[in-house]
Parts: structure tokens; sequence; C-alpha cells
């Protein structure tokens, strides 16, 4: 009898060492985000979520799987980054970026550069610039960095002057000359497609503008040059948080967004709104 608890005793106890076991090895738990192959990427709906779908079968023969999540504005793909809810996002440019860690105390950082799109200038209830009239209402994204980059359109078009040294950081404050009297009407980005009908002109972001269907080439009034100082600084890039874009993943992603299959599909399906910088 003795011999037969003493078995029983053994069993139980070589049964409660391997429970333990398992549950301590790591070996039959879920994966750590790190050892993901699941890649989560925050935005803009156009161009930038397409481009990432032109891009996913490509990141798929790198092995991993691409997560899409679409944004309609400039703020929540950079909150949910900072909070850990994405990998990366794709909507900004380096300027916006730099903006946005300056103010909101962030540490968010590109990881590449992967395309640019000309801003452009729209017609609202004015059909062309020769046609504007004294007081025209003229609508800017109101962020820091894209209504400098709309006033230097502007400026390109001789419709303002902006003072010496405003650049890239200039406001409608800094406009010296404004012979026509323009009343620029600061805008969220998001909204100035649909404001077109109350304003003379608009000057718009190119994702929005491909969203609200306006074609660069063919709808805008003037056209930002690829020579020009904010073609040049508005890449639009991959962001991550710091110390993530040497991870793996994160090359992965921006190698397969400048592949000559991404390049393929900038150049056929845009037709010059958005421009690809590899």
């Amino acid at each position: 009898m003795k011999k037969l608890w003493k078995k029983l005793f053994a069993a139980v106890l070589t049964g409660v060492i391997m429970v333990t076991g398992a549950a301590g090895c790591g070996t039959g738990g879920s994966s750590t985000k790190k050892d993901s192959k699941k890649i989560i990427v925050g935005a803009s709906p156009s161009p930038h979520a397409e481009i990432l779908r032109a891009a996913k079968k490509v990141l798929k023969e790198k092995g991993y799987e691409l997560e899409i999540k679409e944004y309609s504005d400039y703020v929540q793909p950079n909150t949910a980054l900072e909070a850990g809810d994405l990998d990366a996002n794709y909507f900004q440019h380096k300027p916006y970026l730099d903006n946005f860690n300056k103010e909101k105390g962030t540490d968010l950082v590109s990881a590449g550069v992967i395309h640019y799109e000309p801003f452009g200038i729209f017609p609202g209830k004015t059909k062309s610039l020769k046609d504007l009239k004294n007081g025209a209402d003229v609508a800017v994204p109101n962020d820091a960095t894209n209504e400098a980059r709309a006033l230097l359109l502007l400026e390109a078009q001789g419709l303002i002057k902006l003072k010496d040294g405003a650049s890239l950081t200039a406001t409608k404050k800094d406009i010296v000359e404004n012979k026509k009297n323009l009343n620029i009407k600061e805008l969220e980005a998001a909204q100035i497609p649909r404001s077109l009908q109350d304003v003379d002109i608009a000057v718009i972001n190119g994702n929005y503008a491909l969203e609200a269907g306006l074609e660069v080439d063919k709808d805008a009034l003037a056209v930002e040059d690829a020579e020009s100082l904010g073609a040049k600084t508005y890449g639009n890039v991959v962001a991550v948080k710091k110390g993530e874009e040497n991870s793996a993943a994160i090359k992965a992603l921006v190698e397969a967004l400048k592949s000559d299959e991404v390049k393929d599909f900038i150049q056929k399906e845009y037709k010059g709104a958005v421009v690809a910088l590899f």
C-alpha cells in the first residue's frame, strides 16, 4: 500500500513540475510584440493607405503581414503611434513631424522618406487666378508647416509677398504685400476641400485633394514646382517611435515602400499628383 501511495505522489509531483515548467518557459505562450510578424501602420486614406496596400505583396514576400489603420486627420496617427497602438505611421512630412514633437512632447522619428505631394491652388467661386477680385477669400491649412508651404505657393504666383526670412515658418502675419487684400482664411487641412464652395480659391494638401477627387494636373490653377523649397522640404516619411527605426520590421516596411513595384504604382495611379522620392 505504501508503495502505491509513493507512486501516486511521484506522478502528481511530476505533473505539477511539467505544468509549472510549461507556464514559465514561454514556448507555449503567445509571442511578444517584438516577435510579431504583423506590422500595424496608421495612414491617411489617400494616397498613403493606397500606397501601403500596393506594398503589401512585397512585404508579405519578406515574411510580414501588414495591417493598415486609416485616419482622417493629422493628430490621431501620431497620438496612436506614441501610445504604442501603431508600429509606424505614414501620412506626414518631416517639418510637421518635428513641429508635432515640439508641441506635444513626443519622440517620434523618420525611418525613411517615401514621396512628396505637390500643393495645388484649386478654384472655388473664382475659376482663374487672374479673375481674383479685391478682398477674395483664400483658404489655407491652419497648421504651422502646411500654412507656410501654402503661402510660399501663393507668393510664387505673385499674389502676396512674405517678409524676408519667413520661409518655412511663415504665417499670414508675415505677409508684407497683399495688393488685392486677399482674405487669408486658415482652416483645418482636411476641411478645405469641403469648403471650396465658400471661398474663391484654396491651397490644398495633395492627399486631401486626392480624397476629394481633385486632379492636380487637370483641376489645379497652379502647382508647386518640383524644384521649389516646399517640394524639396516636405517629403512624406514613415514615422516610428525613436529606437524602432532600425528594427527588422520597420526596415522591411521602408524597403517595401521603396520597391520598384510601388514606384510603378505611384507613377501610374497618380500621374504627377504624388512623386516618388526614391
